[in-house]
């Protein structure tokens, strides 16, 4: 980029388009109404940059500057000043764009991470990335990282509701418990990020180990061993919680000056205990923290195979419902069959063909007595 010319000139706002390949996707609006008037009060303080390009509408493209542009096409400017970089290529013009929003405040995460990766796909290393960017390889693989979020995730990511270091973290789970995490901490079910990244930690450990519920059941003596262990942490706990509470709170109630005559010689001895104290009590802290995640990972698995076994089973009643609808159908079926099978038919018709007798006819008494006299 170093042997392309550059030029300043003012350029028509109309001859100039924007690039179809601008890392930025969100313009804030509110953002947007404030340059527009402060274009509109103070003119273009900071020229935009192009450069020409051949076989479309207009000769010039946007490389920077493309919220100024948008401004001033609102202030209802014609003409501004242009930087004009000739013979930068497409790679070229896409570094320069990445370079004007990389460190802007409005540019979003995810957009910061979309550029990398289109550029880490053209072949460039993180480390490369990051020389050229002023960032730390560390910075640009976290970014890259933070691709692997699904949709509803990444928007709440740009949004702000969820910060930079806990969405890494977000980011290494499945799509399913991205969505837990980022639920549960968007509602408030944490205290504090470190304590919503601890779970999130947690899910991680439960997606690289089998189900919870294929776990051998602990034997009697390692649950005898377990019970001793929780004794002992609640005996131990409790005894800091009953001596060494109370006499914090009481030196907190002093004023130095009073400290000062108090503990005498022995204050510089108290300050490294209290000094050791407070390591140990942060790192302590830190790891309880880091088993309430993992607690609370394992009570997510746990309901979540819960929800699965009873929705297994309300599946299962369902076919065995059916299957007993289906047989008592084909029983009622062929009960009807065997009754129409075993009604008799009509009787057959009296016989009149010939050669079949008929019955004679009875004569009356009185006539029969006429005839014999």
């Amino acid at each position: 980029m170093a042997d392309n010319k550059v030029e300043f000139i003012n350029i028509k706002v109309s001859e100039i388009a924007p690039n179809p390949e601008q890392p930025r996707k969100f313009f804030s609006e509110e953002a947007q109404d404030e340059l527009t008037n402060s274009i509109k009060e103070n003119g273009l303080l900071q020229p935009v940059v192009v450069r020409p390009v051949e076989g479309v509408k207009v000769p010039y493209m946007l490389i920077a500057g493309e919220r100024r542009w948008r401004s001033c096409q609102a202030a209802g400017l014609e003409v501004i000043p242009a930087k004009v970089v000739e013979g930068a290529t497409e790679e070229e013009a896409y570094v320069l764009s990445i370079a004007e929003n990389v460190n802007r405040a409005d540019m979003t995460i995810m957009e910061e991470a979309g550029a990398y990766a289109d550029l880490k796909a053209a072949g460039w290393t993180p480390a490369k990335i990051a020389k050229q960017f002023g960032k730390t390889e560390t910075h640009i693989t976290w970014r890259l990282g933070l691709l692997t979020l699904r949709p509803e995730v990444a928007e709440m990511v740009d949004q702000g509701q969820i910060k930079n270091n806990l969405a890494w973290h977000i980011a290494q789970l499945n799509p399913a418990n991205q969505m837990v995490a980022a639920m549960r901490y968007v509602r408030g079910d944490f205290d504090s990020e470190a304590e919503a990244q601890h779970f999130a930690n947690g899910l991680k450990m439960m997606e690289q180990q089998t189900s919870l519920t294929n776990e051998k059941a602990p034997t009697a003596e390692e649950q005898e061993k377990q019970k001793k262990a929780k004794a002992k942490a609640k005996d131990e706990l409790g005894k800091a919680e009953e001596v060494l509470i109370p006499l914090l709170e009481e030196l907190a109630e002093k004023k130095p000056e009073d400290l000062a005559v108090i503990l005498g010689d022995d204050l510089a001895r108290h300050l490294r205990v209290v000094g050791r104290l407070y390591a140990k009590v942060q790192m302590v802290r830190n790891l309880l923290s880091k088993a309430q995640g993992i607690q609370r990972a394992m009570a997510e698995e746990f309901n979540k195979a819960a929800v699965e076994v009873q929705q297994e089973a309300a599946a299962a009643k369902k076919t065995e419902a059916a299957a007993k609808f289906e047989a008592k159908a084909a029983d009622e079926s062929q009960s009807t069959g065997k009754k129409a099978a075993a009604k008799p038919g009509p009787k057959p018709a009296a016989r009149t063909a010939a050669g079949t007798k008929a019955p004679a006819r009875r004569t009356p008494a009185k006539k029969t007595e006429a005839a014999a006299k």
